[in-house]
């Protein structure tokens, strides 16, 4: 009798088991997982970064494989609170048109190592001494960590090209570290990474064409491409007035690099308060990704482009998501340059501009707010040359953006 009921216990398991695999939903053994990557867009989307839920490897050990089919793909494990946990897992893949990636994760005896495509850093002086506000001898190191000290300022010669610098393998941004707070682009020649050897020739070097590129954008006083001010009613007030600033490397990974910057008692004349700038870059992407935080309520965060006598104004309103851009003779180089900023079309206020800007006014939500830009430069490895070719690859970025890839 015992024998018969334990030959009904193990059927009725096994019809359990059978059941829950043929319905479709994810499945496991100890050593993998798998994981399906939708493409809901019409078109095969490269190098695209997906966030997975790291709780996946908990039960594979230290070290994991992943894979598709016999391709090997890039992922990372990133520790984005700094508590010494991981808190996101990314990957990146190629998927086709209205098509799923099918990925295994598995249990490996080593950590694999992949081709690095992103970078972020910042370097600043040492072993020199300041003279008011000039800082004299000494020379550069990398740093994780940088509170920026009270007597820096434009041009003080403290921090290499002025301020961080992130870059992925189609192209490379700065923003200056000091009152100025705008952000400028480095045009690469090169997909290999080029960000460590920048200023290190001199100061401003990177102003003169090189084998890895230039800087190819003239800042001055607008915003740049894509910094973030407060749109006062008649102009864009940049970060200008803090208590004090605070910059780390968040991230400098192969597939996705990270910028924190914390501007306490940020005084917008609109009100006070502490902003956290989130900027991260991915692999194989022009983007950047601007994230914001703020301590207390603000009527809006603007950002923009700068105005060029040779820059031809775009924009675009399809979805989800929406752009301004330029496109013209605008680079240093005097060449074709393209310029965009992407946003959430519910968070806009209004399409503006000052003296120096064409500026998009946003509305930030339980003081929070995510938008994106990009620049792609007519040398570019892989540039784009004319504006029909940048109005495509814009279209399809926005199609990207509005059709986001689904997990299961």
């Amino acid at each position: 009798m015992k024998q018969l009921q334990l030959l009904i216990a193990l059927f009725a398991l096994s019809v359990m088991i059978s059941c829950k695999s043929s319905s479709g939903e994810e499945t496991s053994s100890s050593n993998s997982v798998m994981v399906s990557v939708t493409n809901p867009s019409n078109m095969d989307r490269s190098d695209v970064l997906v966030s997975l839920d790291p709780g996946l490897i908990s039960s594979l050990g230290d070290h994991v494989t992943i894979s598709s089919g016999d391709q090997i793909i890039p992922y990372q494990l990133n520790d984005l609170d700094m508590d010494g946990e991981v808190d996101e897992l990314v990957v990146l893949v190629d998927l086709p048109a209205n098509g799923t990636t099918e990925l295994s994760i598995s249990a490996s005896d080593t950590a694999p190592s992949f081709t690095k495509r992103t970078q972020a850093e910042i370097s600043h002086k040492i072993n020199g001494d300041w003279k008011e506000r000039e800082y004299m001898g000494g020379e550069f190191k990398n740093v994780d960590y940088l509170r920026v000290p009270p007597e820096h300022t434009d041009h003080s010669w403290f921090i290499r090209y002025e301020g961080p610098g992130w870059e992925s393998d189609l192209v490379g941004y700065r923003f200056y570290l000091d009152w100025r707070n705008a952000t400028d682009i480095f045009g690469k020649k090169t997909d290999d990474m080029v960000l460590q050897n920048v200023g290190q020739d001199g100061f401003d070097s990177y102003h003169e064409p090189a084998d890895w590129g230039m800087d190819v954008l003239k800042v001055g006083s607008s915003l740049g491409l894509g910094a973030f001010g407060i749109w006062t009613g008649d102009k864009a007030l940049r970060v200008e007035q803090t208590d004090s600033v605070n910059c780390r490397i968040l991230l400098n990974g192969p597939i996705k690099s990270q910028i924190q910057t914390r501007y306490f008692g940020w005084d917008t004349g609109l009100g006070q308060a502490t902003l956290t700038s989130d900027i991260s870059i991915a692999a194989g992407s022009r983007q950047t990704v601007q994230d914001i935080s703020l301590s207390a309520p603000l009527p809006n965060i603007c950002t923009g482009i700068v105005k060029h006598p040779e820059g031809k104004l775009i924009s675009k309103s399809a979805g989800d998501w929406s752009y301004i851009a330029t496109w013209g003779k605008q680079s240093l180089a005097e060449d074709m340059l393209g310029m965009a900023v992407l946003y959430q079309t519910a968070d806009l206020i209004e399409n503006t501009e000052d003296e120096h800007s064409h500026v998009v006014v946003l509305r930030p939500t339980q003081n929070q707010l995510s938008y994106r830009y990009l620049a792609t430069w007519e040398q570019d490895a892989g540039g784009i040359a004319t504006e029909e070719a940048f109005s495509t690859y814009l279209d399809n970025v926005l199609k990207e953006l509005n059709n986001p890839v689904t997990v299961k």
